[in-house]
């Protein structure tokens, strides 16, 4: 079993079921903190671009910037796997820019994953992430029909 993220560390998200994801931009750096390893083990990437290789285990969903994933199937595929991998993983769900749209969107689908309403999973996010996460009209309505696509 891996060493978890810290709740107080930047940019990591519990969720209703106490997993820890962290959220972030790739523009930023890695963020620094306490525990003794911030690096993740497993990633997903929401990226217009195939990413580089990492020292850990990671998956791509390209998702070009301001929009939707290009394979929502894939999408609700990765989101599950990152959820379920956080139960004893240090799990990092990041895109290209700031942190808050593409990677908003994702951690409120997969708020919903587990067990957020669609409707609140958006104000969850915002209240335990990022006061401006999921930035677009289209990006909200994602989240609002994810449960929906199943």
């Amino acid at each position: 079993m891996t060493e978890h993220w810290s709740a107080a560390d930047p940019g990591v998200l519990r969720f209703p079921s106490g997993a820890l994801v962290r959220g972030r931009g790739l523009r930023h750096p890695l963020p620094s903190g306490p525990t003794s390893a911030p690096m993740p083990t497993f990633a997903v990437y929401l990226l217009g671009k195939q990413p580089p290789r990492t020292e850990w285990d990671a998956r791509w969903l390209c998702w070009p910037d301001f929009r939707l994933p290009k394979d929502r199937r894939q999408a609700r595929l990765l989101f599950k796997e990152a959820l379920t991998r956080a139960a004893n993983e240090r799990v990092e769900v990041a895109c290209g820019g700031g942190g808050r749209g593409r990677t908003g969107t994702a951690l409120a689908c997969m708020a919903v994953l587990d067990g957020v309403p669609p409707d609140r999973a958006v104000a969850y996010v915002r209240q335990h992430y990022h006061p401006r996460a999921v930035e677009t009209p289209w990006q909200r309505r994602f989240v609002l029909r994810f449960a929906d696509d199943a």
